[in-house]
């Protein structure tokens, strides 16, 4: 067995059905020998969308998504993927070919330290110098992936150790690393402390982050929130964490999030921040978080917490095991005054919008798909206005929102919806994103084809980058400086190329009719909605 043999069969170990990848002449072993494997290769057409395809797939499994890419440029390239994910905290395994050892340092053709390069996007990097460390890395590398804050782990290997035999293949059945030892319970003391502060909180609330979805505590956040009548508000991240038209859900925060979600997070006593960095995009004013109240700050990661703002009560943990032992503390909490003061201002803080009507409402249009769609259906907006008005107007029944939120990635949605439709083949996948964001990506259309991945995507076209062209709207008084997409390809024809069937909605008139024909049948479609260039999120 020679090494490229040997990480096949650790990936068989790990239950990996599928690899992203672009292959060249350093990875060339390891694509020979997955060959021989029932695992499926997919060909992405450009390395960066291997990451991102790993994590569209990474984030629905609940399991690391692999991708493998080739040395020099095919690791460069893939650096954004890797960076978009650490951002987002999604476990990846990303393996890189490598030159052969002994000329590392040379300058060769197609060499790059790729470890050095990644070394402030990914939680660990391994150089592999010797083939029978090869079981250990892979063990090691999932281990810490999907462990404590998942993310991105790479395993950059060179050719000659690819080739090298391996003395005897013997994959690890457990791991214990002294230096790595992620906290998932949280302390006992700390959790009464929490439970004695919520009896006493007359205007509790809960931000819930990508981290609850991440740790799978979906469930045990709503059923914490109903036991004890706590409002719920989220992160960009954290969109999904509760069903968008629970009672108990007020939306989400930040710059771009609901008025009154805003309002109920300021004028709280008690705030939870679970799961969350307490980022500049979600509270831009750190201050009003600790000021005049109580903050409990739960993350697993323990960096995170007091990072940028300063818990009164600090709790490190998962998610999902601290709401179970929160609701085995005895207390009650009283609520209803709050819920009903809340109530109102999110009845007279909703945003009210002047459309114009020769064109798509983007707001309308997504509520109206998100009404149309399978209830268990995966909506993934990419960056831009289009991710804005998905994270406002998209209803989450009991599916999936997928988006970059702590990268702000543009062309993210289309191979991440790919990666989430291989994995869940049966469910609905829809990629939204603008006529900027789908030209980074739309070559994957090639790789949709090839592999039979049935992603729907939507386009809304206002031919600007339409929230870099907001901004200075407003900051330089309509100076706009590269923001005009002329010259975009004609979407009818460029579907017809790839063979996709294509749609296109120019008002609300046909809405209803055009969004059953697009989601009628499982099939690639592409619909191109026109959006006026002057709207703003």
């Amino acid at each position: 067995m020679i090494g490229a043999d040997a990480i096949i069969k650790c990936l068989e170990a790990e239950g990996v059905e599928t690899v992203f990848g672009y292959p060249g002449v350093a990875i060339c072993p390891f694509y020979n020998s997955i060959l021989d494997s029932d695992i499926r290769t997919i060909l992405i057409r450009t390395e960066q969308n291997a990451a991102h395809a790993a994590s569209g797939m990474a984030r629905i499994t609940g399991k690391p998504g692999v991708c493998a890419v080739t040395s020099g440029p095919g690791a460069t390239n893939v650096i954004t993927g890797i960076a978009t994910a650490f951002a987002d905290s999604i476990p990846l395994i990303c393996i890189t070919g490598q030159v052969n050892s002994a000329l590392l340092g040379s300058d060769v053709f197609q060499e790059a330290d790729i470890t050095g390069a990644v070394e402030s996007f990914v939680k660990y990097s391994y150089l592999v110098r010797d083939v029978n460390d090869i079981p250990r890395i892979f063990k090691e590398a999932f281990y810490i992936a999907n462990t404590g804050r998942k993310g991105p782990v790479l395993i950059d290997v060179p050719i000659d150790v690819q080739n090298a035999t391996i003395n005897k293949f013997k994959y690890p059945e457990e791991i214990s690393m002294r230096t790595y030892k992620p906290t998932v319970k949280g302390n006992a003391v700390q959790i009464k402390k929490v439970a004695r502060e919520l009896e006493k909180a007359k205007r509790p609330i809960i931000c819930a982050g990508g981290g609850v979805i991440l740790s799978e505590a979906e469930d045990e956040l709503k059923l914490f929130a109903e036991k004890y009548r706590i409002p719920v508000v989220s992160t960009m991240m954290g969109i999904g964490a509760m069903p968008t038209r629970h009672p108990l859900y007020f939306g989400m925060v930040g710059n771009n999030g609901k008025a009154y979600a805003n309002r109920a997070m300021n004028e709280s006593d008690l705030l939870i921040m679970v799961g969350a960095r307490v980022a500049d995009r979600a509270v831009n004013q750190p201050d009003l978080i600790t000021k005049g109240k109580i903050l409990v700050h739960i993350d697993v990661d323990p960096a995170e917490i007091g990072k940028n703002a300063g818990p009164t009560i600090p709790l490190v943990g998962d998610a999902d095991n601290i709401f179970l032992d929160l609701m085995k503390e005895e207390f009650s909490c009283d609520s209803a005054e709050w819920l009903d003061t809340l109530n109102g201002y999110r009845q007279t803080m909703k945003k009210e919008r002047t459309p114009n009507p020769a064109y798509v409402d983007p707001a309308a249009f997504i509520t109206g798909l998100s009404e149309k769609m399978a209830e268990d259906g995966i909506y993934v907006a990419d960056v831009g206005q289009n991710q804005i008005w998905s994270c406002g107007y998209h209803i989450v029944k009991s599916g999936k929102f997928l988006t970059s939120g702590g990268m702000g990635t543009m062309g993210y949605s289309i191979p991440a919806a790919m990666g989430a439709k291989v994995a869940a083949p049966d469910r609905q996948v829809i990629a939204v994103c603008g006529d900027g964001s789908f030209q980074m990506s739309m070559m994957e259309l090639a790789t949709m084809q090839q592999h039979d991945i049935p992603v729907k995507i939507i386009v809304l076209k206002n031919n600007y980058l339409g929230m870099v062209r907001q901004y200075q709207h407003f900051t330089y008084q309509d100076n706009y400086s590269v923001v005009d997409l002329s010259g975009s390809p004609d979407l009818e024809k460029l579907s017809a190329a790839y063979g996709i069937k294509f749609l296109r909605l120019e008002n609300m008139d046909k809405c209803d009719e055009v969004i059953d024909a697009f989601l009628k049948e499982d099939e690639s479609m592409i619909l191109e909605c026109l959006i006026d260039p002057m709207d703003l999120v």
